[in-house]
């Protein structure tokens, strides 16, 4: 098990978060860098070297739009960067647009995933994917929303609707995000598992670390993919006061 921890969280995870819990982002701002940079991005090259079919999987039709999404967090996280950059650890990474998900993989901190209209259902046609919280990318590769959704015990037809509007009125140039909570007993940042291996869901008091999403919606003005960018922290437990049901 691979321990990183972040020493704080800059919104309050535990404050009440009503579903769905959407707020706008800053088209500016979306992406995040905290304190964990370092080793979370040297986990994230570990995981790509010795689970690459686990955590990338990338359709034909999602190249496209991952170069758009590569071009997009360079402006972003790395403005003026042509062929190179030198991350703030001081890594140096080469740019490679034919293989724009390796690449943000080892730029920046999030996770992301491609989700493209096919008929009325977006379907998750890429993704990076370093950190998985109980669930595989495996299994929800070129699936559509309420496939990739079926596990989860409340997402009902009404709210099939409801995301799939949600992801339809995405616009251009207006991220919106929100946030989880989930407890683990280990702080593991890849916990991988199957849609047959649910997991026990913890409280505060079984749960030795809180793990959080920030998990940011946004469109690509150029292919009109959505991309569903996550930032995970985990904290110790001890940082929170205990409560019954913290989620």
């Amino acid at each position: 098990m691979t321990v990183i921890l972040q020493r704080d969280i800059p919104y309050d995870p535990l404050a009440p978060n009503p579903l769905p819990g959407i707020r706008p982002a800053d088209p500016e701002n979306w992406l995040h860098r905290d304190d964990a940079f370092a080793a979370q991005m040297q986990r994230r090259s570990e995981l790509l070297t010795q689970h690459r079919s686990d955590v990338l999987m990338q359709s034909v039709e999602a190249l496209e739009p991952a170069q758009e999404l590569l071009d997009l967090v360079l402006a972003q996280a790395c403005p003026g960067a042509t062929d190179q950059v030198t991350r703030p650890d001081g890594v140096t990474i080469r740019v490679d647009r034919s293989r724009p998900l390796e690449t943000l993989c080892q730029l920046v901190q999030e996770d992301f995933c491609i989700l493209q209209k096919h008929g009325d259902e977006h379907v998750l046609t890429g993704a990076i994917l370093c950190f998985p919280a109980s669930w595989t990318l495996s299994e929800k590769f070129m699936r559509p929303l309420t496939s990739i959704h079926a596990p989860v015990d409340a997402y009902d037809a009404n709210i099939a609707r409801r995301v799939q509007r949600l992801f339809d009125g995405i616009q251009p140039g207006r991220p919106i995000w929100r946030y989880n909570v989930l407890w683990y007993r280990d702080a593991e940042l890849f916990q991988p598992r199957r849609a047959d291996q649910r997991r026990a869901p913890q409280d505060h008091g079984s749960g030795r670390f809180l793990r959080s999403e920030r998990q940011t919606l946004l469109r690509l003005p150029q292919t009109n993919a959505v991309v569903f960018a996550i930032h995970t922290y985990v904290l110790s437990a001890d940082q929170f006061p205990k409560t019954e049901n913290p989620a």
